[in-house]
């Protein structure tokens, strides 16, 4: 077998290997949520395949597994960019869901925000006649044509500019919550772009389907991680990852250190609720949720945040065992600090505070068991 017809056969294998895995990740999508954002995730999936599909076919045409002629390099190339287009206008659409961005909420400005995929239809109608874009010669090789470059510009300019954004809000205190996430968004582009950059230089590189299908998969185990691990409302660890957490740090402590439970309520969020809406409480949940993690920074060691359930929160700290009692108290107060802080910042018409409740970990105890000690302390707190 010759050599071309190898690297044929491995450019087939590849490619057909990133079907296989970004079509499972549509199906597994599909069945975990229904919601705006993950169906633009599947319709993402769904061009990302066609895209795949047609730059096989092109590769095994062109090195004689399938029949090749002018008609078929001009519809796969055709299919080829006009659904990198698509897939990356998807990609833009769910990453500015996942960004809570205004831009989606009208659906008139989602719709404008797809002008530049029917500039990008039109292009390639008009491209049959004229090519522009990229062409068959008279020997029936395919040609780059002399506005090729824009088949680049137009699909990537849309994710460059939401993962921008994405990379901006990671320093934005209003997003503070989201910062894991948007850091995921931000570096997504990266990888792809390399490998696109790459394949423009070097076409015969079958580097970006490889790429592309990976840094789909990272995407979405980031989100499984998301849907399983983290409390929709605050950006936090749940219960369950609570139990995971507390259970992998008591059987791996480091020698010298000391592990805390803090048990933290929020004091008359009841009343909350009662007097400013349900609405207002999620806000004052959410402003917990900041003071916890922006405390937890400044401790500077290790720390683990969850919601307990309801107004309740915990946190996991280690501390050096000959200051560990001053160092807990430290994040204490300094919880509270940060919790005042933000209520000042946020005009809150009510000064909500919170009780900490802590106990040290003693040996393996049952979570079950350190959490009624810091409970006991919490509610004592309370009742003076």
């Amino acid at each position: 077998m010759s050599p071309e017809m190898m690297y044929a056969i491995l450019y087939m294998e590849i490619n057909l290997v990133a079907v296989v895995l970004v079509g499972i990740i549509g199906i597994k999508t599909n069945g975990l949520s229904k919601m705006v954002a993950q169906r633009n995730f599947a319709m993402s999936i769904g061009a990302e395949i066609i895209f795949f599909l047609s730059d096989t076919v092109y590769v095994m045409s062109a090195h004689g597994f399938l029949p090749c002629n002018t008609a078929v390099i001009m519809i796969t190339k055709t299919a080829y960019f006009f659904s990198t287009t698509l897939m990356c206008y998807f990609w833009f659409i769910y990453f500015e869901h996942i960004q809570e961005s205004k831009l989606v909420d009208s659906l008139k400005s989602v719709h404008l925000a797809a002008i530049p995929v029917v500039i990008m239809a039109v292009l390639l109608v008009v491209n049959v006649f004229t090519g522009i874009l990229f062409f068959v010669d008279e020997e029936g090789v395919y040609r780059r044509g002399t506005f090729f470059i824009v088949q680049y510009i137009l699909p990537y300019a849309y994710v460059f500019f939401t993962c921008f954004r994405a990379f901006l809000g990671i320093f934005s205190r209003e997003r503070f919550a989201k910062r894991r996430q948007l850091i995921m968004l931000s570096l997504f582009p990266i990888a792809p772009a390399g490998a696109g950059l790459l394949q423009f230089i070097y076409p015969q590189l079958p580097l970006a389907c490889a790429t592309l299908s990976i840094a789909t998969l990272l995407l979405y185990l980031d989100w499984t991680d998301q849907v399983i691990s983290v409390d929709p409302l605050t950006r936090l660890n749940n219960r369950k990852q609570l139990a995971y957490r507390y259970d992998i740090w008591t059987h791996g402590h480091e020698d010298g250190q000391e592990l805390y439970l803090l048990m933290i309520d929020a004091n008359r969020f009841k009343a909350i609720n009662d007097t400013y809406g349900h609405l207002e409480g999620d806000a004052a949940l959410v402003r917990i949720a900041d003071a916890l993690r922006l405390g937890c920074r400044e401790h500077g060691r290790k720390s683990s945040i969850s919601r307990y359930g309801g107004d309740e929160f915990v946190v996991l700290a280690w501390a050096q065992r000959e200051d560990d009692d001053r160092e807990i108290k430290k994040l204490a107060e300094s919880i509270h600090a940060h919790l005042t802080r933000l209520n000042r910042e946020a005009n809150s018409p009510y000064d909500l505070k919170v009780c900490i409740g802590t106990a040290k970990v003693s040996g393996t105890a049952a979570l079950k068991d350190v959490i009624a000690e810091a409970d006991a302390q919490l509610y004592d707190q309370k009742r003076r």
